[in-house]
């Protein structure tokens, strides 16, 4: 595959780079940031079994971080209203 090279404005490359990942390229990030596709796109990939354990799954690491932050909370003795 070959390689362009481009111009970019300055605030425009800032914009990328602020998006890039650590192990991407700035070519990887403009792809993926260019990308045609959507969430709504992905919403058929899972049935209904496999989107619920993903929703069980993810409901579990949400209760495991509000009791990891809390308890970081409480160890620096810190207040949350």
């Amino acid at each position: 595959m070959g390689t362009k090279q481009v111009r970019l404005e300055e605030d425009v490359y800032a914009k990328i780079k602020d998006e890039k990942r650590d192990d991407e390229s700035f070519s990887d990030a403009i792809d993926r940031l260019t990308s045609d596709w959507s969430l709504v796109e992905w919403s058929g990939w899972l049935d209904e079994s496999a989107a619920s354990e993903h929703r069980k799954a993810l409901d579990e690491l949400e209760t495991t971080d509000r009791k990891q932050t809390e308890q970081l909370l409480e160890t620096l003795d810190i207040e949350v209203e």
